[in-house]
């Protein structure tokens, strides 16, 4: 009876750990290999250490194969979790990677991560993005500029060599320099606008459809709160958004906040990100965790919740905001600073 007590206990872990454990290797392996199920006139599927041949729809692209586009030309690839890529003309794609991790050789790429499926991330170069349940865009010049755009949701985005990072929320693009090597601030695009890529109006609808809806709305309102942000800057004591400090525009940002209608907080988190992109990381932050009003209570304390960030869409903090991490120097030895100690005489 012991010897089985024994057993049980030794297994029990065993089991509990190989559950933890199994889940996360099937994530990381839905990334593994693609279905093709686009092709648009010139696109080949280049196998490891074999001869380029010409892809077919439907047919299963394997971890460590490369996706190759021609001019005017154009596929999609569709992986296990529903993770859809989608590739422009002239553009290299590599099939699997460490974790789930999708590699853009270069060219034009489209990418729709689901909601709850663990996530990805996608290399560009020397640039990295973290992405979770979200829609992006992104363009890898041959002249090694970066484009990347949020269509809906938000991603945290790396520049691996110098460890720079910032929050990209949806509607804003970045673009990484190769000469002064390093990651601008977002800048506000035209969603609509990006509507007519050939990576969405080109090919079926996305599951994310109604999300960049959302955004695009989302946007226009945007315009609206950027007026009261500007009021609510100089009512805090500043002369303008730009010249208020920290303390005075996430003052002037709260003070909006606890009076927005949730399914406008998206709207104004934009507003202010644009207008201050190097506060994101606090704006996001103040969204998530801000006090807000709630119809439908009484006069007593439950007129006011916590807001959990749940009930809309509001983007993760990357910290720091647009920053570089600052390296660790070890100062050298200065031989100066110690007197040589003859083998007679020990040391003080």
């Amino acid at each position: 009876m012991n010897v089985e007590r024994r057993y049980i206990l030794l297994v029990a872990p065993v089991a509990v750990a190989l559950a933890n454990w199994l889940p996360n290797l099937a994530t990381a392996a839905e990334l593994q290999d693609a279905q093709v199920t686009q092709v648009v006139q010139d696109v080949k599927v280049v196998p490891a250490g074999a001869a380029a041949r010409p892809a077919t729809v439907n047919e299963t692209v394997r971890q460590g194969n490369a996706v190759q586009t021609g001019v005017q030309s154009r596929s999609e690839l569709t992986f296990k979790d529903k993770t859809i890529t989608r590739l422009g003309e002239k553009t290299i794609f590599n099939v699997g990677g460490q974790g789930r991790t999708i590699d853009l050789g270069s060219g034009q790429f489209l990418l729709y991560v689901p909601k709850n499926s663990g996530g990805a991330k996608v290399k560009m170069g020397p640039v990295t993005a973290a992405i979770t349940g979200t829609t992006v865009m992104g363009n890898v010049a041959p002249s090694g500029v970066i484009e990347f755009t949020v269509l809906e949701g938000s991603a945290c985005i790396h520049l691996d060599r110098v460890g720079q990072t910032l929050l990209v929320t949806a509607g804003h693009m970045v673009v990484y320099d190769p000469i002064a090597m390093r990651l601008e601030d977002p800048v506000e695009v035209n969603l609509q606008q990006q509507l007519s890529s050939p990576l969405i109006s080109g090919f079926r609808q996305l599951p994310s459809a109604p999300l960049i809806d959302e955004a695009i709305q989302s946007q226009h309102r945007a315009g609206e709160y950027s007026g009261e942000l500007d009021s609510a800057v100089r009512a805090a004591g500043a002369p303008s958004i730009q010249a208020a400090t920290p303390d005075q525009f996430m003052a002037a940002f709260n003070s909006l906040l606890v009076r927005t209608p949730k399914r406008d907080v998206p709207a104004l988190v934009s507003a202010a990100v644009s207008a201050r992109p190097d506060l994101s990381d606090s704006i996001v932050v103040a969204a998530k965790t801000g006090v807000r009003r709630v119809r439908g209570y009484g006069k007593d304390a439950k007129d006011f919740k916590e807001y959990k960030g749940k009930e809309v869409a509001i983007p993760e903090p990357c910290p720091p905001s647009n920053a570089f991490v600052e390296p660790v120097v070890i100062a050298p030895i200065n031989p100066q600073n110690f007197r040589p100690v003859s083998p007679e005489q020990p040391p003080r």
